[in-house]
């Protein structure tokens, strides 16, 4: 292999793992059944009266932190949407949800 290969092969290892980033954060298991989407989806559409003149991520996290304010200080404060970001974090924001809404249940 000639020198061109050897610094084009570093280049491409080198390209692959510094684009790749890490997230971790809390994970709640979310079962998506009918009575959960209802309940989560009423909450929601009531939140988002709560947003009007807001868009894009900002409305989303508006809509977040309106649902469950101590779900969304854990998974969404510490590193914020950010616009065109794909919400990996959106099940266990479900999850986190239910859990918390069944437990302040008699």
């Amino acid at each position: 292999m000639n020198t061109f290969g050897i610094i084009l092969v570093i280049f491409i290892i080198t390209d692959e793992y510094e684009g790749k980033v890490t997230y971790t954060f809390p994970e709640f298991q979310y079962k998506e059944t009918n009575k959960n989407e209802v309940m989560y989806r009423e909450v929601e559409a009531a939140c988002q009266r709560g947003c009007i003149g807001k868009n894009g991520v900002s409305k989303i996290l508006c809509v977040r932190q309106c649902i469950s304010p101590s779900c969304y200080k854990e998974l969404y404060q510490p590193d914020l949407l950010e616009e065109g970001e794909v919400d990996v974090r959106l099940n266990s924001f479900k999850g986190c949800f239910i859990q918390r809404y069944n437990r302040s249940r008699p």
